[in-house]
C-alpha cells in the first residue's frame, strides 16, 4: 500500500493544488475553466508551445534529480540555484574561448568544467554537513546568494568575462562551437531535456539497483541503522550532496550553452528553487521528477498565455505550484501519522494478548 500511495501522492497534491487554484482564480472574478483552458493552450497548443515547455523543463529535470537524490538520503540540498550560477561561469569560461576542437568536444568540456565549478562550490556545505554537522539547508541557501552576487561581479566590467560597453551586465557570447544544436526550427528547443530524461532514468536505476543507491536509501530511512550496518555515513552524505552540486552545475551549463548563449545577471531567477519544488513533488523519486518537471514547466509556460487571455497574473502559477507541493507533503504526513497510529494499535494489541496469556 505504501508504494502505491507514494505513487499516487503527487497526483493528489496536483489535483488539490489545481482545485484550490481554481477557487482563487474564481475569487479574482475569472472563470477557472477559461483560465485553465488558456493555460493548456499556452503549454500544449502548438509544436512551438510544447518545445517551450521542454526547454523550460531542461534545468528542472537536471536540477530536480540532483535534489531528489538528496531527499532519498534525508538531505535537503537547497543549493541548486547557486550551483547553476557557478556552473554557468565554468561553462562560460570554456564556452566563450575559441577552442580548435569539434563542437561535441567543446560542449562536453564546457559542461565538465561547469560541473567541477559547481562541485567545488558545493563541497563547502557538503563538508560542513557531513563532518561538522552544520545544517545543509542554511549553508546552501546562504551560498546561493554569494554565488548570485559573484556572477553579477564576474559579468560586470572590467572583469575579463564581461562584454565591454553592454547596456546590461553580461558576459561575452558563447562561441558557436560550444552552442547546443537546435532540434526544431523556429524554436529554442535544444537537447537539454533529453539529457535531463537520461539523468532521471540513470539515477533511478542507480538508487534501485546499486550498492551506492542502497546505502543512500538506507541513510534516508534510518541514519543510525545505516551507521550500525557499516555505512560510512559521513562519506555518503558528502557524496550525495556533491552529486546534487554536480547536477546543478550541469543544469546551469545547459541553460547557458542551449538557451541563453551568454551569462548575465540573474540569468536564472528562481529555477534552482523550483528544482527543489519539483523534487519535493516527486517525493524524491528520480523517475517521478520527469512528470513533475514537465508539470511545472507547463504551468509556467501556460501561465503566460493565461495571463494574456484572462488577466489572471503570472504569480498565480507560482501559487498553484506551491499549493501542489504543500498538499503533496500534507498527504504524505497524514499517511505517516496514520501508519504510526496503526503501529501503536498493533503493539497495544500484542501487549493485551501477552497479558491475557
Amino acid at each position: 500500500g505504501d508504494l502505491a500511495l507514494s505513487g499516487i501522492r503527487p497526483f493528489i497534491g496536483v489535483l488539490l493544488g489545481l482545485l484550490v487554484g481554481a477557487v482563487l482564480i474564481a475569487l479574482s472574478g475569472v472563470n477557472p475553466i477559461t483560465a485553465y483552458l488558456a493555460m493548456l493552450e499556452g503549454a500544449l497548443g502548438s509544436p512551438q508551445a510544447i518545445a517551450n515547455v521542454l526547454v523550460r523543463a531542461s534545468p528542472l529535470l537536471i536540477g530536480g534529480v540532483g535534489v531528489a537524490i538528496g531527499i532519498k538520503a534525508g538531505l535537503w540540498n537547497i543549493g541548486i540555484e547557486g550551483y547553476m550560477y557557478m556552473g554557468a561561469i565554468g561553462a562560460a569560461i570554456i564556452g566563450i574561448t575559441a577552442l580548435p576542437v569539434p563542437p561535441i568536444i567543446h560542449i562536453v568540456l564546457s559542461t565538465l568544467v561547469a560541473a567541477v565549478f559547481a562541485a567545488i562550490w558545493g563541497f563547502v556545505p557538503a563538508y560542513l554537513r557531513a563532518y561538522r554537522g552544520v545544517n545543509e539547508v542554511v549553508t546552501t541557501i546562504m551560498m546561493n546568494y554569494v554565488a548570485i552576487y559573484f556572477v553579477s561581479w564576474m559579468v560586470n566590467e572590467p572583469q575579463p568575462l564581461a562584454e565591454p560597453g553592454s547596456f546590461f551586465p553580461m558576459s561575452l557570447p558563447i562561441a558557436s562551437t560550444a552552442k547546443l544544436p537546435i532540434l526544431m526550427r523556429g524554436t529554442s528547443l535544444h537537447p537539454g531535456f533529453l539529457i535531463g530524461l537520461v539523468a532521471c532514468i540513470l539515477f533511478y536505476l542507480i538508487l534501485r539497483f546499486t550498492p551506492f543507491g542502497f546505502r543512500t536509501r538506507m541513510l534516508g530511512v534510518n541514519p543510525v541503522g545505516a551507521r550500525y550496518a557499516g555505512v560510512n555515513v559521513k562519506r555518503q552524505i558528502l557524496v550525495v550532496l556533491l552529486i546534487g552540486a554536480l547536477m546543478g552545475g550541469v543544469a546551469g551549463a545547459i541553460e547557458i550553452l542551449g538557451l541563453k548563449q551568454r551569462v548575465y545577471m540573474d540569468f536564472v531567477s528562481g529555477v534552482g528553487y523550483e528544482s527543489v519544488a519539483v523534487a519535493l513533488l516527486a517525493g524524491g523519486n528520480p523517475l517521478a521528477v520527469i512528470p513533475s518537471a514537465l508539470f511545472f514547466s507547463a504551468l509556467k509556460a501556460g501561465g503566460a498565455t493565461m495571463s494574456i487571455q484572462t488577466g489572471v497574473g503570472g504569480p498565480m502559477t507560482v501559487v498553484i505550484e506551491a499549493l501542489c507541493v504543500i498538499f503533496m507533503i500534507a498527504v504524505g504526513y497524514g499517511e505517516r501519522r496514520r501508519m504510526e497510529r496503526l503501529d501503536v494499535v498493533e503493539k497495544e494489541d500484542e501487549e493485551v494478548k501477552q497479558n491475557v496469556t
